[in-house]
């Protein structure tokens, strides 16, 4: 091998070495990033709840309030829930999201928790249907900006299915005015509700946490780089 080869197969390995060490450092890095996400949202929810005030303060702020512990006082509007697709342990369903009408006349989206597709109407399921002052506590869920993903389908509030939580949606689809909605959800604890229906206590905290199999993947593969390179070496010096 001309000296020319050899200087550009020695550059282009490490050029590939250098690479796959970076993209296991980036993976190092990300895995700090979301162990610090997850502890951060542990301390939320083992917080003590905080009041509808306090939550939509700190939004306006900037902060993120996703998972935070938080309570809520009003009256439900029934006639005006929403219907979120969803499945409980494989069984097909939808999340209800009712507003929850408070004392100083603003909205509060709430998803009340997971009823079977049989009981999508709500007069299947009369006594879950609160009448009075109630308060709910649960956890604060920040509003979605646009949906999640090209492959979710678009919600379809003629027939009150969604397949994403838009709640600017939900809310034209009421007749609210969406000056008097606040801007986050609230995700119903697992408080029992008349008749079991329904079910709450249905959020789910799915934050994947792979990076560091993926680190020691690109270190791996960095390590048999260099182990196949420095045996070529060897032999052509033999």
């Amino acid at each position: 091998m001309s000296r020319f080869k050899l200087a550009l197969s020695l550059l282009l390995t490490l050029a590939a070495f250098a690479l796959l060490i970076g993209l296991g450092t980036w993976q190092m890095q990300r895995l700090a990033w979301k162990e610090a996400l997850l502890s951060e949202i542990d301390a939320r929810r083992s917080q003590p709840p905080e009041s509808v005030d306090e939550v939509a303060a700190d939004l306006r702020t900037g902060r993120d309030v996703d998972y935070k512990a938080m309570s809520a006082t009003g009256r439900f509007q029934h006639s005006k829930e929403r219907h979120f697709l969803a499945t409980r342990d494989g069984q097909p369903g939808f999340y209800v999201f009712t507003p929850l009408q408070l004392a100083d006349g603003h909205f509060l989206f709430v998803n009340r928790g997971f009823v079977p597709a049989d009981n999508k109407d709500p007069a299947s399921r009369k006594a879950g249907l609160v009448e009075g002052e109630q308060t709910i506590t649960g956890l604060a869920r920040m509003k979605l900006v646009a949906k999640p993903s090209s492959l979710v389908p678009e919600n379809d509030p003629t027939h009150n299915i969604f397949y994403w939580k838009d709640l600017d949606a939900m809310t034209a689809s009421t007749g609210l005015d969406g000056q008097a909605v606040l801007p986050f959800f609230l995700d119903a604890g697992p408080a029992p509700v008349p008749g079991g229906l329904p079910i709450g206590g249905v959020t789910q905290i799915d934050l994947p946490n792979n990076h560091l199999q993926y680190a020691l993947t690109w270190y791996g593969l960095a390590v048999v780089l260099a182990v196949i390179a420095g045996l070529s070496f060897l032999r052509r010096k033999g």
